[in-house]
């Protein structure tokens, strides 16, 4: 009988790559087909209704029960005007996923039947909050919670094959109040972001009502063969190999990374591009990555709140379009060990009304005040809340990449760039007189290639909060994550920052100092506590791991610890006065990061034991007995020991490996066994990772020697080989 793996290399040889047709020549043409966009609002709303709504959507205000039922006859119009038939309130639970519960337009009447959308049911559903994630905050028997809509993010139509279903953005929150979701405590630090960098503004621009926080996220992730995929138990579980001997080519020569596209992962992109664009995702860059199989997408700027449920949409799109090609998506931040992994750099701005990049320095930025403002500002931020910021990119799959060499360390640290060092020291000095050099130019020697003009910052990867240019890039967020987590935190510590910068500038000209010597003082003052956490060499070096420890940063390089940043007194105090999150939604928050992090951990032991005994150990000893035979036939014939030390040496071998496997495997299991008897959430996490998990290097070292004795014809796992390098 042939085994799921030979079968699975047949199918993958032999894909042939699905028809795609764009629906214009032109993307202009189709982008946002699929919104109920304020071009649509215009069509189906009346012009008062309508100017009531892009009010709430811009500045926050409150919309009537009049005006939501017109809102929800005009998105039932358009909707099914496009073929909808249902309607969802989609949301984002604290699994990291989205969810929906799809209902029919449809009702039933006294005539029959008829198609039926009130504004009570767009503006607020009902679902089952005990059956998510909650941390202790809704029992079983409290079931009740909410989902309601956030009408600052558009909603959408979502198609499938079989039909159409009207989208509405939504917050979830538990009976009592609690925000059981990421989007819920992202509005609320956004608010708490603009109220506070609007009051700063003042100083500068009276015009100044609005400030939004920007983001652009860049996507990482690989593809895999279907078939391969499902031939791989860990893979289709865990969504990482726990097993996997390193392919003797992997990224080595550095000739994936920008390389040709492959066609069939081309005609990938374009068909799960093609549906982002009519959901008014605006992607605009693709390419391969640095390791094999590895690819990236991003999309334009946009708004922080739109941008993230765009980058949700996107991961669940990819995702059901990889499988009309027969790929799979892998999200993992490690899904390969050897080669890089993947994140999703979030690239964080904040802009006004009048259309200002207030992290924009333009061609002095020493003499640029309000830029340095917020730049400074920002840097205290990080530099208060730095354990925090951590807390906030940790997972258990996020644990496999940070600090390897392709990623920021779990050291937090700002890169910023020679010259806007070399500014902030000499305001330090208080030597300010000097300006940013404008002559350095980079001139590459090429005919018909122009002169570049160097930016005032380089790019620092090994940095995990770099400025590059106009923006901070945050580079320590895993590719599965949801970026509410971190943005939450970066908006709130801002907000926070500027709140305190503001009373303490306005203590200054109350005692007589002129606006700008006061704002000039402060930001001297932050610039020389803040000073510690500024790096601009190698973060992946252990001098850099000495010297944080000799500056005080933390390297918290396991998430149980790094979580306790959640539930500590200062971080309390930061989202209680900014009212994003109450003492005890920190607290339910801590519990359910914890559990899923132990849970994740759990389910790698099982499959890990399950897959070496009844895939690995057996093909291993269906091969040693093989070699016993052979064994056997080379005595009978009356060869000497030396006719048969190979196989036998060979047999010795594979007992060895194979005794580890299975020893470590048992010994794994019994720890598991005593960890899941400990009741308290963060010791039982802390014992997974630091006793469960110590079994699965040992366990897979041994696993992986196997694979490299056992004949290729009966292993039964595919290999990274044919993983990264069949597409």
């Amino acid at each position: 009988m042939k085994s799921l793996r030979t079968i699975a290399l047949k199918e993958a040889q032999t894909r042939i790559s699905p028809e795609v047709k764009s629906p214009s020549a032109k993307i202009s043409d189709f982008f946002g087909l699929n919104v109920f966009d304020k071009r649509k609002m215009r069509d189906f709303l009346s012009k008062e209704v309508y100017e009531k709504l892009t009010i709430a959507i811009d500045q926050g205000e409150l919309i009537g029960q009049e005006e939501a039922n017109q809102i929800a006859t005009a998105m039932k119009s358009w909707a099914m005007s496009k073929g909808a038939t249902h309607y969802t309130h989609w949301f984002q639970p604290l699994t990291g996923t989205t969810a929906e519960k799809h209902d029919a337009f449809f009702e039933p009447s006294s005539d029959g039947a008829i198609e039926k959308f009130s504004g009570a049911a767009l503006v607020q559903q009902e679902p089952d909050a005990s059956s998510f994630p909650n941390g202790g905050i809704r029992n079983t028997f409290e079931a009740r919670g909410y989902t309601a809509w956030d009408p600052s993010s558009p909603a959408f139509i979502m198609e499938n094959k079989a039909g159409k279903t009207l989208c509405i953005p939504t917050v979830f929150v538990s009976y009592t109040g609690e925000a059981l979701d990421y989007k819920a405590p992202l509005l609320k630090a956004l608010a708490a972001l603009d109220k506070a960098a609007v009051d700063v503004c003042q100083y500068f621009d009276k015009g100044i009502t609005k400030v939004n926080a920007s983001l652009g996220i860049e996507q990482e992730y690989f593809l895999v063969d279907e078939s391969l995929f499902n031939a791989r138990p860990d893979l289709v579980l865990t969504g990482r190999a726990l097993f996997g001997h390193m392919s003797a080519k992997g990224q080595q020569l550095e000739d994936h990374y920008f390389g040709s596209i492959p066609d069939r992962v081309f005609t990938f992109m374009v068909d799960f591009e093609n549906e982002a664009l009519k959901l008014g995702i605006p992607l605009k860059t693709r390419h391969n990555e640095v390791a094999p199989s590895q690819f990236e997408c991003a999309p334009i700027y946009e708004e922080i709140n739109l941008a993230i449920d765009h980058n949700q949409l996107l991961m669940d799109l990819m995702e059901k379009v990889a499988r009309r090609h027969h790929f799979r998506v892998l999200l993992h931040e490690k899904p390969y060990a050897g080669i890089n992994g993947s994140g999703k750099h979030n690239n964080w701005s904040m802009i006004t009304n009048t259309g200002k990049n207030l992290l924009a320095p333009g061609k002095t930025p020493k003499n640029n005040l309000m830029f340095l403002t917020f730049f400074v500002n920002t840097i205290k931020a990080v530099h208060e809340h730095a354990d925090l910021l951590r807390a906030s990119i940790a997972s258990v799959s996020n644990d496999h990449r940070l600090g390897a060499n392709e990623a920021p360390p779990a050291i937090i640290s700002i890169f910023l760039g020679q010259q806007l060092n070399e500014v902030l020291d000499e305001i330090e000095h208080s030597r300010i007189s000097k300006k940013i050099k404008e002559d350095n130019a980079l001139w590459l020697g090429i005919p018909k290639i122009p002169q570049i003009l160097l930016d005032n910052t380089d790019r620092n990867r090994t940095s995990p909060f770099a400025f590059t240019g106009n923006k901070f890039e945050l580079r320590a967020v895993g590719s599965s994550a949801n970026s509410s987590a971190p943005m939450t935190v970066l908006n709130a510590i801002v907000a926070e920052q500027l709140t305190k910068f503001k009373v303490e500038v306005d203590k200054l000209i109350k005692k007589g100092d002129k606006k700008d010597i006061a704002l000039l003082t402060v930001i001297k003052k932050y610039i020389k506590e803040s000073k510690n956490i500024r790096f601009e060499g190698n973060g992946y070096s252990q001098e850099w791991e000495d010297e944080a420890n000799l500056r005080g940063l933390s390297n918290i390089k396991t998430t149980p610890k790094a979580l306790d940043a959640y539930v500590s007194e200062k971080t309390t105090a930061l989202f209680t006065a900014t009212n994003i999150f109450s003492k005890r939604e920190l607290h339910a928050r801590h519990e359910i990061m914890l559990e899923n992090y132990y849970k994740k951990l759990q389910i790698e032991a099982r499959v890990m034991g399950e897959v070496a005994n009844t895939s690995i150990i057996p093909a291993a000893i269906a091969y040693q007995n093989t070699l016993i035979e052979n064994v056997k036939g080379l005595k009978e014939l009356g060869l000497n020991d030396e006719a048969v030390a190979v196989p036998l040496g060979i047999v010795n071998k594979l007992s060895e490996h194979l005794g580890q496997v299975k020893s470590n495997i048992d010994s794994m299991l019994e720890e598991r066994k005593a960890t899941n008897k400990i009741d308290d959430t963060r010791e039982k996490s802390i014992a997974y990772d630091e006793k469960v998990k110590s079994y699965f290097e040992t366990i897979r070292y041994h696993v992986d020697k196997l694979e490299q004795i056992v004949d290729d014809s009966v292993w039964p796992l595919p290999k990274f080989r044919e993983l990264l390098f069949l597409k």
